[in-house]
């Protein structure tokens, strides 16, 4: 497994090791000791998976309290996936990182605790496997507006087909200070 530094301190791009032959392709998409040895979490309590059709765009979502860690990848297509830094107190806060994951590149990102993620379909559907670090918790389930002027996310898409909530979102200033997390809480 590959590991590749992003611009955002903690997310990181990871590119497994793909072995392939006529009959098709396999790699390990989680092996504990690896992770571990990369610095990367072992405890994935929640796995999530979605299915999204082409310009669908989920986010920008966060929970706060009880940060969730993400290791995020596509089993089927390929989506812009997006990670934003929104912990207070961060030098990169409002900053955000994005990168094509797909069924084809293999690739998977970890978003750590305290970011806020989001992803816009690429392919004609999308099947958007999400390991977690901590549970769902309705009542922490928090949104930034996908198109938030300050933050300025480059979507590849201009007219998303957006979830009620997803719609209502407000920019990260607008968000009041209990809302989001700091770089202290999320260090612990």
């Amino acid at each position: 497994m590959k590991r590749i530094e992003t611009s955002l301190p903690g997310v990181v791009i990871l590119e497994p090791t793909v072995y392939g032959d006529a009959r098709g392709w396999f790699f390990e998409a989680f092996q504990r000791e690896r992770f571990a040895a990369a610095g990367l979490p072992v405890d994935f309590v929640q796995t999530n998976v979605s299915r999204s059709a082409r310009g669908v765009l989920r986010g920008l979502h966060h929970q706060w309290p009880q940060p969730q860690g993400k290791l995020v990848s596509v089993l089927e297509g390929s989506v812009f996936d997006v990670a934003v830094d929104i912990r207070q107190g961060s030098a990169t806060f409002g900053r955000w990182f994005g990168a094509e994951l797909s069924v084809d590149n293999h690739r998977m990102m970890y978003i750590p605790p305290g970011f806020a993620h989001g992803f816009a379909v690429l392919s004609d559907y999308a099947v958007f496997s999400y390991q977690c670090t901590a549970l769902y918790e309705r009542s922490a389930d928090r949104s930034i507006a996908w198109n938030d002027p300050d933050i300025a996310v480059a979507w590849p898409i201009s007219d998303p087909l957006l979830s009620d909530k997803d719609r209502q979102a407000r920019p990260l200033r607008e968000q009041p200070a209990e809302a989001l997390p700091t770089v202290q809480a999320c260090a612990s």
